[in-house]
């Protein structure tokens, strides 16, 4: 067995690209050689420098990517973000500390780059709390039993002048990618999409051997303005004996930049003939799904987890980005283990604007760099984490004002998979 020190962790080169996504597919317990469609399309995102293996003997056994990303912060604000993604370690060489030495490495550099935050989305949740990630939003999935609903049979469209069109792939990759920026702008914890993402979910790029063309239906006001889009497909259930289709619609993705185009999507799914279900894919916790509907009973929490995790680089510049609800001040003791961004300092906010300072006044919150990443986004309670022993009051009532300042009047949400 090859010791930690014996295996090379480093940026692989573009020739070593077909070794490293077999690897990347081992890892994920997927057929692991890949076709020529897979390689063709992955390797367009190929960035020098930020594509990690581990190497022994040749062959590459942890696979570890990162790219630029922008999430937002509560208020609007694009912050520049590390992405990790394709993170794995062969099933042989685990518990050797490979992640370890490619996460440092990773996190590193882009605190050199000047990035604000580091993302990913989590396989497991013990992992990477051990590197100063915490889970920042949750996504919530609900079944629809569409004759349940209460809504009017014969809807077939918004009453106020607005259209639900049924479009195709080709005009989803023209005004799809300017109508997310305006929904991801307006939502705290969503992030961008590459131009590789639009072209992987319209069909453009095609090396999954399942995919499908999905059905895209998009809303407009009545004055003509982009304010929503759906993605979805329909499970056929005809057959067993039925007198008639039960079939089930299932949402890969739906943004709305409105209420009023979120209802129209929402009830465009629940009318189509021969629809008696839909399944809404990853959603806010506090989606209006459930309220949307004359009966909200007919909508079910399906599942529910954590899904974008953080990593905060820099304090002063993550809690400067963002807006506050409430007025106050609050000094804050932040351990970094790591070293990134440790320190006290002293958050002064209100909703006229925001400082964030090193400071050398008594601490009134301790927490760790991971819990700091938790209540950023404004969805967890700092209340709650000091009951659980993650957060330690140093004044007594620390941590509510810590909630008056943080926590939002809804909740983040990022509707991404990366």
């Amino acid at each position: 067995m090859s010791l930690s020190a014996d295996i090379d962790v480093r940026p692989i080169t573009e020739a070593e690209f077909p070794d490293w996504l077999r690897a990347v597919n081992t890892g994920f317990l997927r057929e692991p050689t890949p076709t020529e469609a897979e390689l063709e399309a992955r390797r367009i995102q190929f960035e020098p420098g930020r594509y990690l293996g581990a190497f022994d003997g040749g062959r590459c056994v942890a696979t570890y990517l990162s790219f630029a990303q922008e999430v937002t912060a509560v208020g609007g604000a694009p912050v520049q973000a590390d992405a990790v993604s394709g993170v794995t370690v062969t099933a042989t060489h685990r518990r050797r500390g490979l992640l370890t030495r490619m996460m440092s490495r990773d996190l590193a550099e882009a605190k050199e780059r000047g990035d604000v935050v580091a993302t990913l989305i989590a396989a497991e949740y013990p992992i990477y709390g051990r590197y100063g990630f915490g889970a920042a939003t949750t996504s919530t999935e609900w079944t629809v039993e569409t004759l349940r609903t209460g809504l009017d049979p014969r809807w077939s469209g918004p009453s106020d002048g607005a259209r639900v069109d049924i479009v195709d792939a080709e005009e989803v990759r023209k005004f799809g990618p300017e109508l997310h920026d305006r929904f991801r702008r307006a939502t705290p914890g969503a992030v961008s999409r590459r131009d590789w993402w639009w072209q992987v979910n319209t069909g453009a790029l095609r090396f999954h051997p399942k995919w499908t063309e999905p059905f895209f239906a998009a809303y407009r006001a009545a004055d003509g303005t982009l304010e929503g889009l759906v993605a979805y497909e329909v499970e056929d259930c005809w057959g067993d004996g039925k007198q008639q289709p039960q079939d089930t619609a299932i949402v890969r993705g739906l943004i709305a930049t409105t209420p009023a185009a979120e209802r129209a999507l929402w009830y465009h799914l629940a009318s189509i003939d021969w629809v008696t279900r839909v399944k809404s894919g990853p959603r806010a916790p506090d989606d209006l799904l459930p309220h949307l509907l004359p009966d909200p009973r007919a909508a079910r929490i399906t599942s529910q987890a954590d899904w974008l995790w953080v990593r905060i680089l820099d304090v002063v510049r993550a809690l400067e980005a963002r807006t506050y609800e409430g007025s106050g001040s609050l000094v804050l003791e932040v351990n970094d283990p790591a070293g990134f961004t440790g320190g006290r300092y002293r958050l002064e906010a209100s909703p006229q604007g925001v400082s964030c300072v090193p400071t050398k006044d008594n601490a009134e919150l301790s927490l760790e760099v991971t819990e700091l990443a938790r209540l950023w986004l404004g969805d967890e309670s700092a209340a709650r984490l000091a009951a659980l022993g993650l957060v330690r009051e140093e004044r007594a009532g620390a941590a509510m004002v810590a909630d008056a300042l943080l926590r939002t009047s809804r909740r983040p949400w990022c509707p991404d998979m990366f």
